[in-house]
Order: structure tokens, then sequence, then C-alpha cells
């Protein structure tokens, strides 16, 4: 065995950080699988590498026996005492027996193992750096598609974009540069997956936190998201010093910050909404861009009924149900939804309760314009 492989095999350990006991180890057993093969041998053998002369020796690993009933595993008292006579009964004596032909055999042994190693450890290398990035936002350039998936390159490993992960009506092309939320990164046989996605809520938050300062720095945090990729998404925002606008931080001077994250999203509609723990005023400001009128709250079915004036009621529902429903996602309050002449009927509130609220607004009003 030439020097040349235990040089490469220092090479891989500084380089590539494999562990060259484990590649000898490794080599050691493939060599010995190799001349069982090659030479057709049950004997149970043993590999020398010697790594100072830079060559190999195979032994055969005998039993000593008095009478030999397998050549292959035994060998007698008698022919064994010819070597040393300090041999007994049930030792193991060890014969060289190196073919002739061996060193070609045990280059291409050495070569299909250092191979097989260094994949290993290259995709070893590769999980070790992306299984960090989960639910993290990575920016990568589409590379081919098939009817499951579309490919993006995310420098050393190809991500899969599968379909039910892609945004409704959003089209993919061919080297097109494109941010992806890393859903999983698992390790297999054939070395790590990833898997990206383009509709998780978690695309917006982490977007959100790439494009406002205070959400990133902790000033501003994000509650919770409720999203239809490609369609509408509500997000709620809080900021414990009073003296911060959390929705403002995140709509930014001109609304520069929202746009370019909703430029990102392919046009997605993005409602940013303050948190607050009184379900009343957070269900309130989930439903926005509707007015509402009164908010009863079943605090044990978690559960609200909300009253919106009756022009407001199929704004405070959305199309197909779409606002409502996301509020109820972003709250994680159910939320019914009547208009005031409805709730009048019912018995779930007074004229008087409305003409109270009517009574605070105008006091709001007028103490605005003050």
């Amino acid at each position: 065995m030439s020097s040349e492989l235990f040089d490469a095999m220092n090479y891989l350990e500084k380089d590539k950080g494999i562990d060259k006991d484990l590649l000898l180890e490794a080599l050691e057993a493939a060599l010995i699988s190799a001349y069982k093969k090659n030479f057709n041998s049950a004997t149970n053998v043993r590999v020398d590498i010697n790594e100072d002369e830079g060559n190999m020796k195979v032994f055969a690993r005998k039993v000593v026996v008095e009478e030999v009933m397998d050549q292959n595993q035994e060998v007698s008292l008698e022919e064994a005492k010819e070597k040393s006579p300090n041999y007994e009964i049930e030792d193991v004596i060890e014969v060289e027996v190196t073919p002739m032909d061996f060193g070609r055999i045990a280059a291409q042994a050495a070569k299909q193992v250092v191979t097989q190693r260094v994949r290993e450890a290259e995709r070893g290398i590769i999980y070790g750096q992306y299984v960090d990035r989960e639910e993290d936002v990575m920016t990568g350039i589409i590379q081919r598609k098939d009817p499951r998936f579309v490919y993006v390159n995310l420098g050393k490993i190809e991500a899969r974009l599968p379909e039910g992960e892609q945004m409704p009506a959003e089209i993919y092309e061919v080297h097109q540069r494109l941010k992806v939320f890393v859903t999983k990164v698992e390790n297999s046989n054939k070395g790590p997956h990833i898997y990206v996605s383009r509709t998780h809520p978690g695309l917006l938050k982490r977007l959100f936190e790439m494009e406002v300062p205070e959400i990133f720095d902790g000033t501003v945090e994000v509650r919770s998201v409720a999203r239809e990729a490609g369609d509408r998404s509500k997000i709620s925002v809080f900021a414990e010093d009073p003296e911060v606008d959390p929705v403002g931080s995140c709509v930014g001077q001109r609304g520069q910050r929202v746009q370019a994250i909703v430029n990102e999203l392919k046009g997605e509609k993005i409602d940013i909404v303050q948190w607050s723990e009184d379900p009343v005023e957070y269900v309130s400001n989930a439903l926005s861009p509707s007015k509402v009128v009164q908010v009863l709250v079943d605090e044990e079915e978690k559960a609200t009924t909300v009253v919106v004036p009756d022009y407001q009621l199929s704004l405070a529902i959305g199309k197909r149900g779409q606002n409502a429903r996301l509020a109820a996602k972003l709250t994680g309050w159910k939320i019914d939804i009547k208009s005031e002449s409805e709730a009048l009927e019912e018995g779930i509130i007074t004229e008087q309760s409305v003409e109270d609220e009517d009574e605070d607004e105008i006091d709001l009003e007028d103490t605005t314009e003050e």
C-alpha cells in the first residue's frame, strides 16, 4: 500500500475533519471483505495496516485443535508447535496469507472507503450548517421544478419547496431569487434534506424582523400571526414602552417598511394591529378595518359576540368570511359577528348601550379636535 494513501488520510483528517482512526477501521473492514470476496475464503482473517512501512498484510486466524475438522478455521496442535512450542489447544494462531496481487484489490477498496467517508463527512458538515436555520428565512435561487417541488439553491444544498407550501397564483421561474422559510432540516441515508415554505406564518414574522429594527432589537414584539398566503394576513404587535408606537414602527415612514414586505409576498395584504391583554380591545383591533360597536366576552368558552354597525357588517366579516376568520386565528378567540339591528332584535344589546357608545365616540372626537 502506497504511503500516498496515508498522506491522503492525514489531509482528510486535517482539512475535512474526518478522524483518521475511523478511516483506518473502515479500510480494514473493507479489505477483509475484499479478501474473502476475491479469494472465495471463509477463513477468519485479520488485516494489519502498517502506516510506518506503508504496507499491509493479511493474516488467517485459526484455532489450535487436536483433530482438524475445518481447515479454514482450525490448525492441528502438531502443526502449530512447528511454529512455536508454546502453542496449546484452543490458542489462536495467525498465518500470513497475503496474496501476491492483493495490492490492486486493496487500492480499489481504499478508494471506495475514502470516497464514501468523504461523502458522509461532507453531508454531516452541510447538515450541521443548516440544521440551526430551521424557522429562519433564507434567500435562494430557483434551480428547477417538477410537479411535486420547486428546488431552491441555498448555496451548498438544494432545498425543496413542496406544492402545498407554494403561494397560490405565484409563478416560480428558474433563476428567480426567492426568500423562503425553512420548515424542516433532516438527515437521511442520502444526505440532508431541507424543506422550505412560502406560505408559513413564520415567513411573515421573520420578514418583519428583517425589515423593522424595533422588532429585531426587541423593542416591539410580534405576538401572533394569522395568514392566508398570497391573499391577506394579520399580525399583532406590542411594545412594553408606552412611548413606542408598535403599529407605526411596523408600517414605517410613508408605509415603506410594510410595503417592502407586501412586495416580497407579491401583493399580499397585511393588517397590523395592536395586541392587548384585554380581549375586548384585542378583538376590536383584530377586526380592523371594520368599526366595532361592542364586544361581549364569554371567558369560559373563550368566545366573543361582536356588534358592528349595519353598514359595516360585510366589511367586518370580509370576503368569504376572511376578515373574521383571520381575526379569530390571530386572537385565539371565537368571534360571532352581528349587526346592530340584529343584536337589538335578539336582545344582545339595548338602545341605551348604543346611545352610550355614540356619546363616547362624540366625546372622543371633541377631545381630539381640541
